[in-house]
């Protein structure tokens, strides 16, 4: 089987689509408090000025492309003068301003040193035209003259990036008339970060964990919407199949090269969101054969999700997997892990009656009933009208999400618990965009659209008012350089999850939800958008 799923994996690989991208300005970095990161980049020029002088040892400039951009860069290197000695440069490739403005040593982050983006580049014989093996992401671009000789000095010339996706721009529809301003500058800032991820898996992020990571259950629905590539789904879903356990299991990242092999990590949580895959790519795609091919797979993940049930049928902590749902240190997770269960179980029972596997959907349709009744009567604190979780009895987002999401409550009684968590000041809230696109599901399955607005204008938009053309991996408004890694220059500042804005924005459109309103802004939109609006012009 692992064989015959490596072959479909491989003959499903999407082409990637290239285009060339040129640095628009010269510019400075600037310290300033928050909310940019502490910088504020000014504006030295149009990008051909650092090619209109020469350059000595220890001089620097930095080129800003416009928006975050994915690929190969190429340069011309000039001597002016004899070059009797070889160039040395310092490259380094910044996603935001702090990456380009501050020193990356002595460095204290917990992930490796090799994910920042900085190279030593030495040319022996000008002139000479440099070309970086490597792919990078980035949006700026500092060069700093590392030699120094008396007898030349160095100039620069014809700058430009191969940008590669294999995502196609031209598949996408154009949102139509009456999407408020803000939010169309905000779906472009979601279509350019989902493309960005796009190669031939979808990467966690193209410049930290370049792998194919099972949070694919955020950013799939997404493509299927917009960029419609449903190969690169399918290829990701079989790869996770083709590497799975001995026992089964799918792991929570999948390496490419040399051969397509699992990394080590294996996340409670992630397993169930498979089915949850499985069944949105089969329903938006048609490709009900693949669901057939992987349902046996798909039912191994809940089936072993279920052995970590007490015996009320509540959820019960192994304490040897790492169980993630949000990044928050603070987070108590067994409300949530409780939801994530049901959620998997359900989209396995509609799973197992679209393949007509009848007793296998018949079987957890009591296990879920039981769950459900176990959730209202163990977790519901009746003084607070929320769900806890925990020793302490925490309250949280992620906790009345998943008990949305895995529909232990619905309707009035859905919105109301969603609306009281959201209104507590002390409630622990998400701190990255995954927990949050999901925040958004529950609030739409409530029909609170209007909220679910407020919430991508106030937390998506409040990237954009920070500076941000992809949406980051983590954000925190109240903690601005908060990072899981010790370090904020090593967060991934292009990440799949935070695509999520431009599949809201589209049901809505696909709903006429803003069919004979104003298309101006409305109140409470975010400013900072003009950056991407400025980008078309020049």
């Amino acid at each position: 089987m692992r064989e015959r799923w490596l072959k479909i994996a491989e003959a499903s690989k999407p082409q990637l689509y290239r285009r060339v991208t040129l640095p628009l300005r010269a510019v400075e970095g600037a310290s300033r408090p928050d909310p940019r990161q502490n910088w504020e980049m000014l504006d030295k020029g149009p990008a051909r000025t650092v090619c209109d002088r020469t350059w000595r040892g220890g001089e620097s400039f930095i080129l800003d492309f416009g928006v975050h951009t994915v690929g190969y860069i190429e340069f011309d290197l000039l001597s002016e003068g004899i070059a009797d000695a070889p160039v040395r440069l310092h490259l380094v490739f910044g996603e935001i301003a702090a990456e380009v403005c501050e020193a990356f040593d002595p460095y204290s982050g917990q992930m490796s040193r090799a994910w920042l983006q900085d190279e030593i580049v030495t040319v022996d014989v000008l002139p000479h035209r440099v070309a970086l093996p490597r792919r990078y992401a980035f949006r700026y671009l500092k060069i700093t003259v590392a030699s120094d000789s008396a007898a030349f000095s160095v100039r620069f010339g014809d700058f430009l990036c191969h940008s590669v996706s294999s995502a196609n721009p031209a598949s996408v529809e154009p949102l139509p008339a009456g999407v408020p301003e803000d939010l169309r500058a905000m779906d472009e800032v979601s279509l350019r970060t989902l493309a960005n991820c796009m190669h031939t898996v979808f990467e966690d992020g193209p410049k930290r964990d370049r792998r194919l990571w099972i949070d694919l259950a955020i950013c799939a629905p997404v493509n299927h919407t917009t960029f419609r590539q449903f190969d690169l789904t399918k290829r990701c879903l079989y790869l996770f199949a083709a590497t799975s356990s001995q026992e089964g299991i799918v792991p929570a990242c999948v390496f490419e090269v040399p051969q397509p092999h699992a990394g080590n990590d294996f996340i409670l949580d992630y397993t169930a969101h498979f089915a949850v895959t499985l069944l949105e790519y089969a329903e938006t795609s048609g490709d009900w054969q693949t669901a057939n091919d992987l349902w046996p797979l798909a039912w191994r993940q809940l089936e072993m999700l279920q052995s970590h049930l007490d015996e009320r049928g509540l959820f019960a902590d192994p304490g040897n997997w790492w169980i993630f749902v949000d990044w928050e240190p603070r987070l108590h997770k067994e409300t949530a892990m409780q939801g994530v269960i049901l959620r998997g179980l359900q989209a396995a029972v509609t799973l197992a009656e679209k393949l007509h596997d009848p007793d296998r959907a018949a079987s957890l349709k009591p296990i879920i009933e039981t769950m459900k009744k176990a959730a209202r009567e163990f977790l519901f604190c009746r003084e607070k009208q929320v769900f806890v979780s925990g020793p302490d009895r925490q309250i949280s987002w992620a906790s009345e999400v998943w008990m949305v999401l895995g529909r232990v409550v619905e309707g009035k009684q859905a919105a109301q618990l969603l609306r009281t968590v959201m209104a507590m000041p002390d409630a622990i809230k998400p701190v990255n965009p995954g927990l949050y696109h999901l925040t958004l599901e529950a609030l739409w399955m409530c029909g609170l659209e209007k909220e679910g607005i407020e919430l991508l204008r106030s937390y998506w938009g409040g990237m954009i008012a920070r500076g941000a053309t992809t949406f980051w991996e983590i954000h925190d408004p109240e903690r601005p350089l908060l990072s899981p890694y010790g370090n904020h220059l090593v967060n991934s500042y292009c990440h799949t999850w935070g695509c999520s804005p431009a599949w809201f924005i589209r049901d809505l459109v696909r709903r006429d939800y803003w069919k004979g309103k104003s298309p101006h802004k409305l109140e409470g939109s975010f400013e900072g958008s003009h950056e991407i609006n400025t980008r078309k012009s020049s």
